[in-house]
């Protein structure tokens, strides 16, 4: 078969939420994408069903997906980034940094982990809740740059803006206020990427 780890990715949904679609456990399903263990064939119907292809493609039979548009693109080659828990377009939250699975990245996103968005505050940027955003790691951004920042122990994702002794960090939401912190807060802030790409869901 052919990647379903890729297959997942782009379509923006868990191991769970696939396995439970498809009536099995997420370990078995997980099996299925590291080739541990192959689906039967009512399985492989269903699981082509759910990602729009034909059973074709997903045995590896042929190299387009015929049941999808002629113009949409064939997925691009793509390496391996880690998966770092969740982090806020909101309010902060906490984020795990337990590395919770490898995800898959075109060969030109050039980024060292990746964060699932939690929240709204983003929404003008195209950031949705759910969405997957790739993180180039670097301790500064430039004013106006999207970036992942760390306050004390809780992370967010905002523009940052720099203004005398204040950074500011903006949502893209009209209905959220900006973060403001003085210079002496500051050095409990550590801003720990730049976003350099988003996965986001069709809507």
């Amino acid at each position: 078969m052919i990647n379903l780890r890729e297959l997942r990715t782009v379509k923006g949904v868990t191991q769970r939420e696939i396995a439970a679609h498809l009536g099995i456990d997420r370990t078995t399903f997980g099996k299925y994408e590291t080739g541990a263990s192959e689906p039967d064939f009512e399985t492989v119907i269903k699981i082509a069903d759910y990602f729009s292809v034909s059973v074709d493609y997903l045995l590896g039979r042929t190299e387009r997906a015929a049941s999808l548009p002629a113009d949409v693109l064939p997925l691009p080659e793509t390496h391996k980034i880690p998966l770092f828990g969740d982090i806020a377009c909101g309010e902060p939250i906490l984020t795990s940094d337990r590395e919770e699975e490898m995800i898959a990245a075109p060969l030109h996103v050039h980024a060292d982990f990746c964060l699932r968005c939690r929240g709204d505050s983003m929404i003008g940027a195209r950031i949705y809740d759910g969405d997957l955003v790739y993180v180039r790691q670097q301790d500064d951004v430039d004013d106006g740059q999207i970036a992942a920042v760390l306050i004390d122990d809780e992370a967010t994702l905002k523009r940052v803006y720099r203004d005398g002794g204040q950074m500011i960090l903006q949502a893209e939401n009209p209905a959220i206020k900006p973060l403001i912190y003085n210079e002496k807060d500051a050095k409990s802030i550590r801003i720990l990427g730049l976003a350099v790409a988003v996965l986001s869901k069709v809507r």
